[in-house]
């Protein structure tokens, strides 16, 4: 594939994104509100851990986007961005893990979903949490419609996406209105002190927090993946990214501090603390409908995150198709809709079959933390590489900036940027592969996590060797 993702002869997808649609998908991509209740479990200093991941990891994506966004704008971003940089093998991997991280991700966003609407109902309702018939009928469904919508055309799936986006900053704005007015009518039920606000980094539980947290800024990427079909990529990618870094960072510190305002931290529920906090607010307010309206925000806003996922890393297995390391077929474009209908497909089997084995021989809190891990594992490959890809492409323009790149000239910021990105990605990874000592079989949650990556990952090499030889038989043929 050329660097700017152009095949002569394949399949063209259409052109469906201008620079709202591109804002409202970052929104929904990167804000995933069950991280809230993760970081809000860590108590006050999880404020402080926020500010330090925007710091470390979300700027330097953020420079590092707008850098090579600009300079390779096609189909496939990251996957072309690395393909420039480091050739062939090392693109695929980079797809690959970057895709089947997403195949391992949807599944806990699912369960997220799950558990986020039975605060809806509430009442008796709550008692099928843990479920697995519940929670698979719900993931099942919730899966299915954002994948056929996205067979239907990204013209019609990215209104998911924005209502999604829509949905996200109003849930903020609850969220957070919830907090303050329990602040003023009942006082905080956490103590922010300057001690509570310092994390403990001697506590393996705290780094894994950082990790996990730092995580929770991925997404400015995948934006550039659908560059063959947004409207003028570059200033429309550029915009994006900039409402983002303002966005982001703040509703997840004001989120987070909302939460710890309602209840406290050791009272907030992994998956549906949001719901479970605003409900107690509503209940000591007189207001019993305040929870409720609030996880229905919630969990709209994060099935636009799924459909934002969907959408975008659907493009992956479809480029693969393209270059032979799928089966051609995967790299077909539905010939009325447009859309690359059979990865769409290929995609929704798949964490189908990830999402059923998770629920067959786990708790659903269990199943939920091992995910999270495998995507870790699996996202930090792509992440790497993508950092490293700055300064090599960089050196390779002579040190010359990317139009409309917020970096200088020369090499020492960019190697500067990588080096913040990658050591936290490292972190993420490393802490990922450790598992909860309050497990009752820390061994079975290492082997599902460490092993399943593993094994996913020789998959795909699997995949692109079988290409390779498929590719040269023909060319001696």
């Amino acid at each position: 594939m050329s660097d700017s993702g152009d095949r002569e002869g394949a399949p063209q997808l259409r052109r469906s994104l201008g620079t709202l649609d591109l804002v409202l998908m970052s929104v929904a991509a990167i804000i995933s509100f069950r991280w809230l209740s993760i970081a809000a479990q860590l108590g006050p200093s999880s404020l402080t851990l926020w500010v330090l991941g925007m710091l470390t990891f979300f700027v330097p994506s953020a420079l590092t986007v707008l850098e090579l966004s600009s300079r390779l704008p096609g189909e496939g971003g990251i996957y072309i961005w690395c393909k420039a940089a480091f050739g062939d093998l090392h693109a695929f991997v980079v797809g690959w893990s970057y895709w089947v991280s997403n195949l391992v991700f949807f599944p806990s966003l699912l369960l997220f979903i799950a558990g986020v609407l039975l605060y809806v109902r509430g009442g008796s309702s709550l008692a099928l949490a843990d479920s697995p018939l519940y929670n698979g009928g719900v993931c099942l469904g919730v899966l299915w419609f954002a994948t056929l919508l996205n067979v239907l055309g990204l013209n019609r799936a990215k209104w998911l996406q924005n209502v999604g986006g829509m949905a996200t900053w109003m849930a903020g704005v609850s969220i957070f209105g919830g907090g303050a007015l329990a602040w003023h009518e009942l006082g905080s039920a956490t103590a922010f002190t300057r001690t509570a606000l310092l994390p403990d980094f001697t506590s393996l539980g705290t780094l894994a927090s950082f990790a996990a947290m730092a995580l929770a800024y991925v997404g400015l990427e995948l934006g550039p993946i659908l560059g063959g079909e947004i409207r003028n990529p570059r200033p429309t990618i550029a915009r994006a990214v900039l409402i983002a870094c303002l966005v982001v960072p703040l509703l997840y510190v004001a989120g987070t501090a909302a939460l710890l305002v309602a209840l406290p931290a050791a009272e907030i529920n992994l998956i549906s603390g949001i719901p479970q906090s605003l409900n107690a607010v509503g209940a000591r307010l007189g207001m019993p409908a305040f929870g409720a309206l609030t996880a229905a925000l919630v969990a709209l806003s994060q099935v636009g995150t799924l459909g934002a996922w969907v959408a975008g890393t659907a493009r992956l297995p479809f480029l693969f198709g393209l270059d032979r390391y799928l089966p051609r077929r995967v790299g077909a474009v539905h010939p009325r809709f447009g859309s690359p209908y059979m990865a769409l497909f290929v995609q929704g089997g798949i964490t189908t079959l990830i999402l059923l084995a998770a629920l067959s021989g786990s708790a659903i809190h269990e199943a939920f933390l091992v995910l999270i891990d495998m995507s870790i594992i699996l996202g930090f490959i792509p992440l790497i590489y993508m950092f490293a890809a700055l300064p090599v492409l960089r050196g390779r323009a002579g040190g010359i900036a990317a139009a409309g790149s917020p970096l200088p000239s020369g090499s020492w910021g960019c190697w500067l940027v990588a080096a913040s990105g990658i050591a936290v990605t490292l972190l993420g990874a490393v802490v990922a592969m450790i598992p909860p000592t309050q497990s009752a079989n820390p061994a079975l949650i290492a082997l599902k996590v460490v092993g399943g990556s593993a094994l996913l990952t020789s998959i795909g090499l699997a995949f692109f060797f079988r290409g390779r030889l498929a590719a040269k038989r023909v060319l001696a043929g």
